[in-house]
């Protein structure tokens, strides 16, 4: 019995996981967003298309052999899928393409340059000193020229 009460409780554990509710609520939208692309194909673009071409996508069929009850090939509802799933990634690209850049914008104004260093260290006496220092100002020696990190880069 308690191996039932593991396997079922493993499952509430992994349905209330969050990535699998956000999943969920991504299935959820996606199936609402795909009736409206599918209402603004069949509703909107294809009576439209129709005008300038004179052609009803859903209308397009051919009849498979003779009789009353031969199969039809309804290709314009194909043609009609088609578009769909061409007006549902275009709508989504143009989505993503306008989340990244709004991302990119929020995240440039949060990471700001650092600031070119203004101290180095003396490597004799360990006394911080300004980053053009020729020589040490605490123990007075001579310092050799370093390249510093930004001038490398």
């Amino acid at each position: 019995m308690s191996k039932g009460k593991g396997f079922i409780g493993e499952f509430k554990k992994f349905i209330m996981r969050g990535n699998v509710m956000d999943m969920a609520v991504g299935v959820i939208m996606g199936g609402a967003f795909t009736a409206i692309v599918t209402s603004l194909n069949q509703d909107i673009l294809t009576p439209v298309l129709g005008i300038f071409g004179g052609t009803d996508f859903s209308n397009l069929k051919i009849k498979l052999g003779g009789g009353e009850n031969a199969p039809v090939l309804m290709y314009g509802n194909f043609i009609t899928a088609v578009i769909n799933f061409l007006i549902t990634a275009l709508v989504i690209f143009c989505l993503i393409k306008i989340i990244n850049g709004i991302s990119e914008r929020l995240s440039r104004k949060q990471e700001p340059d650092a600031p070119a260093p203004v101290k180095k260290v003396c490597p004799y006496c360990r006394s911080e000193i300004a980053i053009e220092a020729l020589r040490c100002p605490h123990c007075t020696s001579m310092l050799e020229e370093e390249k510093t990190e930004l001038e490398e880069a």
